[in-house]
């Protein structure tokens, strides 16, 4: 008997960590558009308050790339009759009443730092959406997304 259990056990730690990251096509996308939307408003946070040319440019491209991903998605959330969020993420507002309080060096370090820590969670996110069952349009949709997530993380390290 005690033995069984092991196994039982074994068994239901496999299945719990090889569950896919998102439940269902609702949640990848409510999540893809908050990330939008938080990464459009740090964006223009860094575009005003960088201290270096290069955050203010990643922060101008940062608002421009995903305004444009958020356009992408919306479709695709409303053709899934998902309601479209309009705020950050918890984690995002959290960074950004951080961020409004740092100026110079220490706000570009600290941008740099949460966009790559940031980017590399999105990665994984958009990589796993692109490998699922899901609908095409929303594996299609991550599996655009990608390059554009690898090209900010690349930059966010840059600057961090």
């Amino acid at each position: 008997m005690r033995a069984m259990k092991w196994v039982l056990t074994g068994l239901a730690v496999t299945t719990i960590t090889s569950a896919p990251a998102f439940a269902d096509t609702s949640e990848f996308l409510t999540k893809a558009i908050k990330g939008d939307n938080s990464e459009m408003k740090l964006g223009s946070l860094a575009a005003r308050q960088g201290q270096s040319a290069r955050v203010k440019s990643f922060g101008v491209m940062l608002q421009r790339e995903h305004a444009k991903g958020k356009d992408q998605a919306v479709p695709i959330a409303a053709k899934h009759q998902i309601v479209v969020p309009a705020e950050m993420s918890d984690e995002a507002q959290t960074e950004y009443a951080k961020l409004q309080g740092m100026h110079g060096v220490a706000f570009d370090r600290e941008f740099g730092r949460y966009m790559t820590e940031d980017h590399q969670k999105d990665i994984r996110d958009f990589a796993e959406e692109a490998a699922s069952k899901d609908p095409a349009e929303v594996r299609n949709l991550a599996r655009q997304t990608l390059p554009v997530l690898r090209k900010h993380l690349r930059m966010a390290r840059s600057i961090g």
